[in-house]
């Protein structure tokens, strides 16, 4: 990898990572908590596509899921984002290398793969629900008692479903509107 590379990835996260912390705001209004699996996936698909056409060396996306994994752990969610960035990453990296780097219907599958990652800032109100909300009384009783009631057990799976299907959206829209970059590197 080259000083390019590393660029590229560094620029890349800091554009998606502002589009999560965008979204993230809604999540203060207790029905966009769990949107947030379907927007940011959708709405950051633009970028990561852009992203994918740059890509051409092993570790490039696993790096960047990586980083956005710290930067949750970072910005207080818990540690179980990073864990699930730092395999979701990799899958998404052999997925892209399946294609040979080359490959956009690879590219789009790539970033539904990828978009897993954002599952993994759920999985504390699933599994670890007294210690979460215990760091978060300032939200009030009122938006802890809905969300609860908003995330069933049965919405951790569906969650990341969501994920990944709108990745998958996220994808296919980047790509057509980014049908020029991506003939322009060959991926078309």
């Amino acid at each position: 990898m080259k000083g390019k590379d590393l660029i590229n990835i560094g620029i890349f996260s800091a554009i998606y990572f502002v589009i999560v912390f965008l979204i993230a705001m809604l999540g203060f209004i207790p029905i966009f908590l769990p949107l947030l699996a379907v927007l940011v996936p959708i709405l950051g698909g633009i970028p990561f596509m852009l992203f994918l056409t740059r890509v051409k060396k092993f570790g490039m996306i696993w790096i960047m899921s990586i980083i956005m994994g710290l930067l949750m752990m970072l910005t207080g969610m818990s540690w179980q984002p990073l864990v699930v960035s730092v395999i979701t990453g990799l899958l998404a990296e052999l997925v892209y290398k399946s294609g040979n780097y080359q490959s956009a219907g690879k590219a789009v599958l790539t970033s539904g793969v990828f978009s897993l990652w954002i599952g993994g800032n759920y999985l504390p109100l699933f599994f670890a629900a007294e210690k979460y909300w215990s760091t978060r009384q300032n939200f009030g009783q009122d938006y802890i008692e809905t969300v609860t009631k908003l995330m069933p057990a049965w919405m951790c799976p569906a969650l990341f479903a969501a994920a990944f299907v709108c990745g998958i959206i996220g994808g296919l829209l980047g790509k057509a509107l980014l049908k020029k970059h991506f003939e322009k590197a060959g991926i078309a």
